[in-house]
């Protein structure tokens, strides 16, 4: 069943039946205006005029805590949603990975983006590298992120290194490894290619989605608004990707199914080749500490796939 659904509501109108004023509310970091000014120019290349509103959420206001200490599952998207309830704004632009699999009563998402590049991504500084190969880093480097996913993968594939959790935005991020408060720091390439930032004075590492697993929905934008709210969904369903609506529901089905948010050491990439067979690999572990489990899985339809990942996560951890 499709992630993208209506549910019982509350209709509350915006603009009168021939308006084409949209008000969109957004996260003020550089790469949340980013995204929001991408849909902007979409929607105005189809007519809309587009009201741009920068809403701060918990996670914007709390920088000292890591995300899993961060109550909650919706914390960069609560203020946005209750935006929305309220009337205040007509739709907003989420990063797909950072909200819950279950929509607020009377929300709905009525649009997802075409996927940028999912991986995810290890700047180093030049010091940190003993060799040619960027992976031959120093023992007990320090490498910057504040997601368990990431931790456990970085941890799988580099026992030797310690981790720290690292906040703000982008480039904030990036200064604080180019500071050298981090030997290397972990993001996620769609970022660093939507800011388009310049890393020549590092070394990177793209990671490939299958065996470094990506966040579910990583790279996705999804487009949210009240449900029934008819004149808004009309224009969303216009920029709709419908090949990324197929893989993602694969993916937020599995973080559904495994009950967690954003904060959860799980990865969960989909991907549909040009023969129309998808292609999915998870990954997910209990803690930084504990042994990562990996499931791949190919066949020629979407259907129960997300079923079949989680039956075989969970018989890898009975087993183990």
């Amino acid at each position: 069943m499709s992630l993208i659904g209506f549910m019982k509501h509350v209709y509350l109108p915006s603009f009168t039946q021939n308006s084409v004023q949209l008000r969109l509310g957004t996260r003020g970091s550089r790469l949340a205006l980013w995204q929001a000014n991408h849909v902007s120019n979409e929607l105005s290349a189809l007519g809309y005029e587009v009201d741009i509103q920068i809403i701060k959420t918990q996670g914007d206001k709390i920088q000292d805590l890591s995300f899993d200490k961060l109550e909650g599952k919706g914390f960069f998207t609560k203020e946005i949603e209750d935006a929305l309830l309220s009337g205040e704004v007509d739709f907003a632009v989420h990063s797909m990975k950072d909200l819950p699999t279950q929509q607020p009563e009377g929300l709905m998402l009525a649009a997802l983006s075409e996927r940028a590049d999912p991986r995810d991504t290890l700047l180093l500084l030049k010091d940190s590298v003993t060799s040619e190969s960027p992976l031959q880093i120093k023992e007990n480097l320090l490498i910057g992120t504040s997601s368990a996913r990431r931790k456990a993968n970085i941890k799988a594939l580099l026992p030797g290194i310690d981790l720290k959790d690292i906040r703000g935005n982008v480039p904030t991020r990036i200064q604080k490894l180019r500071d050298g408060l981090f030997g290397g720091i972990l993001l996620a390439k769609a970022g660093l290619d939507r800011l388009e930032l310049d890393v020549s004075d590092l070394v990177v590492v793209h990671f490939e989605p299958t065996e470094f697993v990506p966040a579910p929905a990583q790279g996705v934008l999804a487009y949210q608004c009240r449900v029934g709210d008819k004149e808004v969904i009309k224009a969303l369903r216009k920029i709709h990707s419908f090949d990324s609506s197929d893989c993602t529901n694969v993916e937020r089905r599995v973080l559904q199914m495994m009950d967690g948010g954003c904060h959860l050491p799980l990865g969960v990439y989909c991907r549909k080749d040009q023969l129309g067979y998808y292609h999915a690999a998870a990954s997910f572990s209990n803690d930084v500490e504990t042994a990562l489990q990996s499931v791949k899985l190919s066949q020629s339809t979407n259907h129960k796939m997300a079923e079949k990942i989680y039956e075989s996560l969970v018989k890898l951890f009975n087993n183990n």
